[in-house]
């Protein structure tokens, strides 16, 4: 991964800087701050994938995310340039992004103390997914298929009717958000999913956090309504699916008291 990515920044006359690389899950992706040509501050993500895989959703989403959002008014960091190579059956695509030089607000997607935000940053970040909501795609975040099978299975209720499919980002917690100027990143897996995805996946990982969950329901008043129920179901189950393969554990007793409140609605 470090040879393919030392490569790739000599393929988008990119040089990387000193400093910590970034390593995603099982080494699927690694990460460093680098510069551009022309001296702009950028960030280099390297992804790997078996070469009959390497597509799809995951595969072309940062790119994907480019065509249809842009830098969503300085909210999210552009993509700069793409670079594919293929090495003994391993696929390898190279994104070259703007650097973002703000800390995100968690090192881990569940937050672990109280967060006070401004009001100011909560109308941004309803007034970004709302545009994002607004966006025709016909990238899929979440299937029919899947609601159908996991609620019933880690809720123990059928799968709510989704009342609206609305474009989402799919995978907004707290190690995907800065504070000022607000910004979302990881735009990987974004793509249809039931009205008020993305609030209920920010209030789940937020669970840990009573203050902060309740500012949560305040910025997003689907949450608790019938229009976003079905969205709630969705993420609450797929937790729960994490906690049941070992995951996200400190999440399983909250997770169980939110299934329950899911039930009695």
């Amino acid at each position: 991964m470090r040879a393919h990515h030392a490569r790739a920044a000599q393929a988008l006359d990119a040089r990387t800087e000193p400093g910590d690389e970034f390593w995603g899950w099982a080494g699927r992706t690694l990460g460093a701050p680098a510069r551009t040509a022309t001296g702009q501050p950028a960030w280099l993500r390297l992804v790997s994938a078996p070469q009959d895989k390497a597509s799809g959703k995951l595969w072309d989403g940062a790119l994907d995310a480019q065509h249809a959002f842009g830098d969503l008014d300085g909210h999210r960091p552009s993509l700069l340039a793409v670079h594919d190579a293929v090495d003994d059956g391993v696929a390898y695509r190279a994104e070259l992004s703007v650097r973002v030089d703000q800390q995100v607000l968690s090192t881990n997607p569940i937050l672990h103390h109280d967060q006070q935000m401004p009001d100011g940053w909560w109308t941004d970040l309803t007034g970004i997914l709302e545009k994002v909501a607004a966006t025709s795609t016909e990238r899929v975040a979440v299937r029919q298929q899947y609601m159908d099978r996991a609620i019933p299975e880690f809720l123990g209720i059928p799968a709510p009717a989704v009342t609206r499919w609305t474009t989402s980002h799919a995978d907004v917690h707290w190690a995907n958000l800065t504070a000022s100027p607000l910004r979302i990143l990881d735009w990987e897996g974004w793509g249809s999913a039931p009205e008020g995805f993305d609030a209920a996946t920010l209030y789940a990982y937020t669970l840990l956090q009573p203050d902060t969950t309740a500012r949560v329901r305040a910025a997003f008043p689907v949450l608790g309504s019938p229009a976003g129920r079905a969205a709630e179901a969705t993420v609450c189950a797929q937790l729960l699916q994490t906690v049941a393969r070992g995951d996200n554990l400190i999440l399983g007793a909250p997770l169980q008291n939110w299934a329950g409140q899911l039930r009695g609605r």
